[in-house]
Protein backbone atom coordinates (compact mmCIF):
# COMPACT_ATOMS: atom_id res chain seq x y z
CA UNK A 1 0.00 0.00 0.00
CA UNK A 2 1.65 3.32 -0.91
CA UNK A 3 1.48 6.79 -0.05
CA UNK A 4 -1.69 7.60 1.85
CA UNK A 5 -4.71 7.52 -1.16
CA UNK A 6 -7.10 4.69 0.19
CA UNK A 7 -7.29 1.30 -1.93
CA UNK A 8 -9.04 -0.33 -4.11
CA UNK A 9 -9.32 -4.33 -4.15
CA UNK A 10 -10.17 -5.91 -7.41
CA UNK A 11 -13.90 -5.86 -6.58
CA UNK A 12 -14.31 -2.22 -6.37
CA UNK A 13 -16.08 -1.94 -9.84
CA UNK A 14 -18.24 -4.56 -8.90
CA UNK A 15 -19.32 -3.08 -5.87
CA UNK A 16 -20.02 0.24 -7.47
CA UNK A 17 -22.27 -1.43 -10.57
CA UNK A 18 -24.28 -2.71 -7.50
CA UNK A 19 -24.65 0.35 -5.78
CA UNK A 20 -22.17 -0.30 -2.89
CA UNK A 21 -22.07 2.91 0.17
CA UNK A 22 -18.16 2.87 0.01
CA UNK A 23 -16.15 3.95 2.71
CA UNK A 24 -12.70 3.98 3.69
CA UNK A 25 -11.77 0.89 6.23
CA UNK A 26 -8.35 0.65 7.21
CA UNK A 27 -6.70 2.35 4.11
CA UNK A 28 -9.32 0.23 1.51
CA UNK A 29 -11.62 1.18 -0.44
CA UNK A 30 -14.93 -1.09 0.32
CA UNK A 31 -18.80 -1.30 0.68
CA UNK A 32 -20.69 -0.20 4.24
CA UNK A 33 -23.41 -1.85 2.47
CA UNK A 34 -25.63 -2.69 -0.39
CA UNK A 35 -29.30 -2.19 -0.06
CA UNK A 36 -29.28 -1.70 4.51
CA UNK A 37 -27.42 -4.21 7.24
CA UNK A 38 -30.17 -5.66 8.30
CA UNK A 39 -31.53 -6.98 5.17
CA UNK A 40 -27.80 -8.10 4.32
CA UNK A 41 -27.42 -9.50 7.75
CA UNK A 42 -30.51 -11.69 7.47
CA UNK A 43 -29.74 -12.55 3.99
CA UNK A 44 -26.42 -14.37 5.45
CA UNK A 45 -28.37 -15.74 8.12
CA UNK A 46 -30.85 -17.30 6.12
CA UNK A 47 -29.65 -18.19 2.77
CA UNK A 48 -26.30 -16.52 1.70
CA UNK A 49 -23.72 -13.85 1.90
CA UNK A 50 -20.88 -12.75 -0.26
CA UNK A 51 -17.97 -10.49 1.03
CA UNK A 52 -15.04 -8.73 -0.41
CA UNK A 53 -12.68 -9.17 2.78
CA UNK A 54 -9.31 -8.49 0.29
CA UNK A 55 -8.16 -5.58 2.99
CA UNK A 56 -6.75 -8.78 5.25
CA UNK A 57 -3.62 -9.55 5.13
CA UNK A 58 -1.77 -13.01 3.41
CA UNK A 59 1.41 -14.60 5.00
CA UNK A 60 3.02 -17.37 3.68
CA UNK A 61 5.38 -18.91 6.52
CA UNK A 62 7.63 -21.83 4.88
CA UNK A 63 10.59 -24.04 6.41
CA UNK A 64 11.40 -27.50 7.91
CA UNK A 65 10.86 -26.01 11.55
CA UNK A 66 7.26 -24.02 10.43
CA UNK A 67 5.16 -25.66 13.25
CA UNK A 68 7.34 -25.70 15.86
CA UNK A 69 8.37 -22.34 15.73
CA UNK A 70 4.71 -20.73 15.42
CA UNK A 71 3.69 -22.72 18.22
CA UNK A 72 6.67 -21.17 20.23
CA UNK A 73 4.30 -17.85 19.46
CA UNK A 74 1.20 -18.53 19.45
CA UNK A 75 -1.43 -19.45 22.16
CA UNK A 76 -2.81 -22.45 19.80
CA UNK A 77 -0.28 -25.66 19.98
CA UNK A 78 0.00 -25.51 16.32
CA UNK A 79 1.88 -28.91 15.93
CA UNK A 80 -1.29 -30.85 16.97
CA UNK A 81 -2.98 -29.67 13.92
CA UNK A 82 -2.85 -31.62 10.85
CA UNK A 83 -2.17 -30.59 7.06
CA UNK A 84 -5.13 -29.42 5.36
CA UNK A 85 -6.68 -28.16 8.47
CA UNK A 86 -7.46 -24.40 9.48
CA UNK A 87 -7.00 -23.27 13.56
CA UNK A 88 -7.63 -19.89 15.63
CA UNK A 89 -4.85 -18.59 17.54
CA UNK A 90 -3.98 -15.09 19.29
CA UNK A 91 -0.04 -13.75 19.26
CA UNK A 92 1.35 -12.25 22.74
CA UNK A 93 3.06 -9.32 23.47
CA UNK A 94 6.00 -10.54 25.95
CA UNK A 95 3.59 -8.70 28.74
CA UNK A 96 1.04 -11.17 27.74
CA UNK A 97 -1.32 -8.87 25.73
CA UNK A 98 -3.09 -9.77 22.39
CA UNK A 99 -0.79 -8.27 19.65
CA UNK A 100 -3.80 -9.48 17.03
CA UNK A 101 -5.56 -12.70 16.48
CA UNK A 102 -5.30 -15.16 13.61
CA UNK A 103 -6.84 -17.99 11.47
CA UNK A 104 -4.33 -20.11 10.05
CA UNK A 105 -3.83 -22.87 7.18
CA UNK A 106 -1.37 -25.62 7.77
CA UNK A 107 -0.53 -26.73 3.95
CA UNK A 108 1.87 -29.14 5.18
CA UNK A 109 4.55 -29.23 8.24
CA UNK A 110 6.73 -27.18 6.00
CA UNK A 111 4.31 -24.52 5.21
CA UNK A 112 1.59 -22.59 6.91
CA UNK A 113 -0.84 -19.64 5.52
CA UNK A 114 -2.02 -17.32 7.99
CA UNK A 115 -4.36 -14.12 7.70
CA UNK A 116 -3.76 -10.63 9.93
CA UNK A 117 -6.21 -8.38 10.21
CA UNK A 118 -5.99 -5.35 7.97
CA UNK A 119 -5.14 -2.96 10.47
CA UNK A 120 -2.17 -5.05 11.85
CA UNK A 121 -0.48 -6.20 8.46
CA UNK A 122 2.48 -3.99 9.36
CA UNK A 123 2.16 -4.36 12.42
CA UNK A 124 2.49 -8.69 12.39
CA UNK A 125 4.97 -8.19 9.60
CA UNK A 126 7.44 -6.65 12.00
CA UNK A 127 6.65 -8.69 14.82
CA UNK A 128 7.08 -12.21 13.16
CA UNK A 129 10.39 -11.16 11.35
CA UNK A 130 11.68 -10.04 14.86
CA UNK A 131 10.58 -13.59 16.29
CA UNK A 132 12.28 -15.61 13.22
CA UNK A 133 14.89 -18.12 13.82
CA UNK A 134 18.54 -17.47 13.47
CA UNK A 135 19.11 -20.26 11.82
CA UNK A 136 17.24 -19.24 9.01
CA UNK A 137 14.73 -22.62 9.43
CA UNK A 138 12.00 -20.39 8.51
CA UNK A 139 10.79 -17.39 6.56
CA UNK A 140 7.87 -15.34 5.53
CA UNK A 141 6.37 -13.85 2.59
CA UNK A 142 3.73 -11.51 2.17
CA UNK A 143 1.21 -12.30 -0.39
CA UNK A 144 -1.29 -9.88 0.47
CA UNK A 145 -0.70 -7.16 -2.26
CA UNK A 146 -1.42 -10.46 -4.32
CA UNK A 147 -4.62 -12.17 -3.68
CA UNK A 148 -8.30 -11.37 -3.59
CA UNK A 149 -10.09 -12.84 -0.63
CA UNK A 150 -13.96 -13.55 -1.14
CA UNK A 151 -16.15 -15.10 1.47
CA UNK A 152 -19.22 -16.68 1.04
CA UNK A 153 -21.30 -17.49 4.27
CA UNK A 154 -24.85 -18.98 4.50
CA UNK A 155 -26.67 -22.18 4.75
CA UNK A 156 -27.37 -21.80 1.37
CA UNK A 157 -23.18 -21.18 0.17
CA UNK A 158 -22.68 -24.94 -0.41
CA UNK A 159 -25.14 -25.16 -3.22
CA UNK A 160 -23.56 -22.20 -4.19
CA UNK A 161 -20.10 -22.66 -4.44
CA UNK A 162 -20.81 -26.35 -6.23
CA UNK A 163 -23.05 -24.74 -8.88
CA UNK A 164 -19.47 -22.38 -9.14
CA UNK A 165 -16.44 -24.12 -8.65
CA UNK A 166 -17.41 -28.26 -8.39
CA UNK A 167 -18.17 -30.96 -5.50
CA UNK A 168 -14.44 -30.92 -5.62
CA UNK A 169 -13.86 -27.22 -4.68
CA UNK A 170 -16.41 -28.00 -1.25
CA UNK A 171 -14.48 -28.20 1.97
CA UNK A 172 -15.82 -28.77 5.39
CA UNK A 173 -15.60 -26.65 8.54
CA UNK A 174 -11.87 -25.56 9.51
CA UNK A 175 -10.37 -27.17 6.30
CA UNK A 176 -8.28 -26.21 3.83
CA UNK A 177 -7.12 -27.03 0.26
CA UNK A 178 -5.85 -26.30 -3.34
CA UNK A 179 -8.64 -25.17 -5.39
CA UNK A 180 -9.59 -28.15 -8.05
CA UNK A 181 -9.59 -27.82 -12.13
CA UNK A 182 -13.25 -25.99 -12.20
CA UNK A 183 -15.16 -24.14 -15.78
CA UNK A 184 -14.01 -21.00 -14.85
CA UNK A 185 -10.47 -22.10 -14.63
CA UNK A 186 -10.63 -20.26 -11.12
CA UNK A 187 -6.76 -20.83 -9.03
CA UNK A 188 -5.89 -19.91 -5.30
CA UNK A 189 -7.16 -22.53 -2.52
CA UNK A 190 -10.24 -22.41 -0.43
CA UNK A 191 -11.21 -22.35 3.57
CA UNK A 192 -13.81 -23.78 5.57
CA UNK A 193 -13.87 -20.66 7.79
CA UNK A 194 -15.23 -17.73 8.49
CA UNK A 195 -16.39 -14.34 10.56
CA UNK A 196 -19.99 -14.59 10.81
CA UNK A 197 -21.25 -18.17 12.59
CA UNK A 198 -22.42 -19.44 9.47
CA UNK A 199 -21.11 -22.41 7.63
CA UNK A 200 -19.81 -21.15 4.61
CA UNK A 201 -16.07 -20.58 2.72
CA UNK A 202 -12.97 -18.21 2.09
CA UNK A 203 -11.77 -18.31 -1.10
CA UNK A 204 -7.99 -16.87 -1.91
CA UNK A 205 -7.56 -16.16 -5.63
CA UNK A 206 -4.86 -14.14 -7.55
CA UNK A 207 -6.46 -10.68 -7.88
CA UNK A 208 -6.73 -10.81 -11.77
CA UNK A 209 -9.13 -14.28 -11.67
CA UNK A 210 -11.71 -12.06 -8.81
CA UNK A 211 -14.27 -10.24 -10.39
CA UNK A 212 -14.98 -13.21 -12.88
CA UNK A 213 -15.61 -15.08 -9.41
CA UNK A 214 -17.89 -12.38 -7.62
CA UNK A 215 -20.11 -12.50 -10.37
CA UNK A 216 -19.91 -16.07 -10.87
CA UNK A 217 -21.13 -16.68 -7.57
CA UNK A 218 -23.83 -14.04 -7.74
CA UNK A 219 -25.25 -15.32 -10.58
CA UNK A 220 -26.30 -18.44 -8.79
CA UNK A 221 -27.92 -16.42 -6.07
CA UNK A 222 -25.40 -15.27 -3.91
CA UNK A 223 -26.10 -12.07 -1.96
CA UNK A 224 -23.27 -9.88 -1.72
CA UNK A 225 -23.42 -8.12 2.09
CA UNK A 226 -21.34 -5.10 3.39
CA UNK A 227 -18.81 -4.51 6.25
CA UNK A 228 -22.14 -3.35 8.26
CA UNK A 229 -23.66 -6.55 8.19
CA UNK A 230 -19.69 -8.44 8.62
CA UNK A 231 -19.41 -6.48 11.86
CA UNK A 232 -23.30 -6.93 13.12
CA UNK A 233 -22.80 -11.11 12.11
CA UNK A 234 -19.80 -11.35 13.82
CA UNK A 235 -21.00 -9.28 16.76
CA UNK A 236 -24.19 -11.47 17.61
CA UNK A 237 -22.07 -14.34 17.40
CA UNK A 238 -19.34 -12.88 20.09
CA UNK A 239 -16.47 -13.22 17.59
CA UNK A 240 -13.66 -10.75 18.35
CA UNK A 241 -12.68 -8.01 16.54
CA UNK A 242 -8.89 -6.60 17.02
CA UNK A 243 -8.85 -3.08 17.75
CA UNK A 244 -12.19 -2.87 19.16
CA UNK A 245 -12.21 -5.76 21.70
CA UNK A 246 -8.66 -5.82 22.18
CA UNK A 247 -6.39 -3.12 21.36
CA UNK A 248 -2.28 -3.71 20.81
CA UNK A 249 -0.61 -1.17 22.03
CA UNK A 250 -2.51 0.23 24.93
CA UNK A 251 -2.07 4.23 23.80
CA UNK A 252 -3.27 5.68 27.03
CA UNK A 253 -5.10 5.58 30.45
CA UNK A 254 -8.51 5.41 28.63
CA UNK A 255 -8.18 2.26 26.45
CA UNK A 256 -6.16 0.71 29.02
CA UNK A 257 -8.62 -1.64 29.76
CA UNK A 258 -8.72 -2.98 26.18
CA UNK A 259 -5.30 -4.35 26.29
CA UNK A 260 -6.14 -7.99 27.42
CA UNK A 261 -4.97 -11.65 27.46
CA UNK A 262 -6.45 -14.62 25.38
CA UNK A 263 -8.35 -15.66 29.24
CA UNK A 264 -9.50 -12.77 29.64
CA UNK A 265 -11.70 -12.97 26.02
CA UNK A 266 -13.03 -15.81 26.81
CA UNK A 267 -11.83 -17.76 23.60
CA UNK A 268 -10.57 -20.68 24.56
CA UNK A 269 -10.72 -22.58 21.32
CA UNK A 270 -7.14 -20.40 20.56
CA UNK A 271 -5.69 -21.56 24.43
CA UNK A 272 -3.62 -24.26 24.59
CA UNK A 273 -2.12 -24.24 28.12
CA UNK A 274 0.33 -27.75 28.04
CA UNK A 275 3.09 -25.66 25.70
CA UNK A 276 5.32 -22.47 25.97
CA UNK A 277 4.29 -19.39 23.82
CA UNK A 278 5.63 -15.84 24.64
CA UNK A 279 3.19 -14.51 26.94
CA UNK A 280 2.10 -17.48 28.89
CA UNK A 281 3.08 -15.83 32.02
CA UNK A 282 0.19 -13.71 32.33
CA UNK A 283 -2.42 -15.85 30.68
CA UNK A 284 -1.79 -18.49 32.80
CA UNK A 285 -2.12 -16.33 36.16
CA UNK A 286 -5.85 -15.19 35.01
CA UNK A 287 -5.86 -19.23 34.08
CA UNK A 288 -4.99 -20.20 37.95
CA UNK A 289 -7.48 -16.99 39.83
CA UNK A 290 -10.42 -18.48 37.90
Amino acid sequence: MGGNEPVRTSLYDEHISLGGNIVDFHGFELPIWYSNIKDEHLSTRNSSGLFDVSHMGVFKFSGPEVKQWLESIATQKVTSISSSRCAYTHFLDDDGFIIDDMIFAVVSDSEILGVPNASMIGVMWNWFNSKLPSNGSVKIDNLSDDYSIIALQGPESKSILLEVLGDENHVGRFRWQEINQNQHDVTGWIQGTGYTGESGYEIFIPNSEAPVLWRELIKSGAKPVGLGARDTLRLEKGYLLSGVDFIWPKLDPNDAFLARDTWETNVPFGLDVEHDFVGKQRVISHHEDD
